[in-house]
């Protein structure tokens, strides 16, 4: 069960969508010729389309070539994993149904149905939209940032903690920073049976590794400034007793 924080200031699912796509490093292909899976094998065109290099024995090339009418359906699947440990590391899944087109000795693949799932739930991509979007321009640093965050500086992620409604945090056992982008800052709340998200969004968005960089220090200095606040209204509560 999640936890009751706002999930203002959040990527529109179009731009999500192009995010998992950019940064995922294997997917699932299943067409007519069967399901394959695939590492390192997919290339991204600027609309969204992808490519395959696959293997000359592929039995989804052999369906692209001899397909009847030239171009099998086909679904990829993609994964977007959580980059620090934490529990249910998938945090969204990337489905596209389409058509497959043999290109030399590899298979062009083009959108007619985008599906994206998230712990919210799942929802439609619109094609245009998922056409015009862009990754978040954090995407692709995103790994490195949030494993740098949670093994060199556990005090911050600590220390953030205070932005946090303090119902949240009963019977907390580990906090580990989940997901950033452009928007704002995801933290995983574990507790010993469950586990919940609190999203910290930015005062404005973040278009690169600099900005984001003061947008944390603010985060910081506003966390630090709620622990002042708490320590002022407990030291009131004790005098008034």
């Amino acid at each position: 069960m999640g936890d009751s924080q706002s999930w203002a200031a959040a990527p529109a699912a179009a731009e999500r969508a192009r995010s998992v796509l950019a940064t995922a490093w294997s997917c699932a292909v299943t067409a007519e010729g069967g399901r394959e899976e695939f590492v390192g094998a997919h290339t991204v065109a600027e609309d969204g389309g992808v490519l395959l290099s696959v293997p000359e024995g592929s039995a989804l090339l052999t369906a692209a070539i001899c397909a009847p009418r030239g171009e099998p359906s086909a679904v990829l699947e993609f994964a977007d994993v959580a980059p620090v440990p934490v529990r249910s590391r998938i945090r969204a899944r990337l489905w596209l149904a389409g058509c497959l087109v043999a290109d030399d000795d590899r298979l062009a693949f083009r959108p007619t149905r985008i599906v994206l799932r998230q712990p919210s739930g799942a929802v439609v991509v619109d094609l245009d939209e998922f056409a015009a979007a862009a990754p978040d321009p954090l995407a692709l640093a995103e790994a490195h940032l949030l494993t740098h965050l949670a093994d060199c500086h556990p005090d911050a992620v600590e220390r953030l903690t205070r932005l946090v409604d303090h119902a949240s945090l009963h019977g907390v056992v580990r906090v580990q920073p989940l997901a950033v982008d452009r928007h704002g800052l995801t933290l995983r709340i574990e507790r010993n049976r469950a586990h919940g998200d609190v999203r910290l969004p930015f005062h404005t968005p973040a278009d690169d590794v600099a900005q984001l960089t003061e947008r944390m220090h603010a985060l910081l200095s506003q966390a630090s400034a709620a622990s002042c606040r708490r320590a002022l209204q407990r030291q009131r509560t004790d005098r008034d007793r």
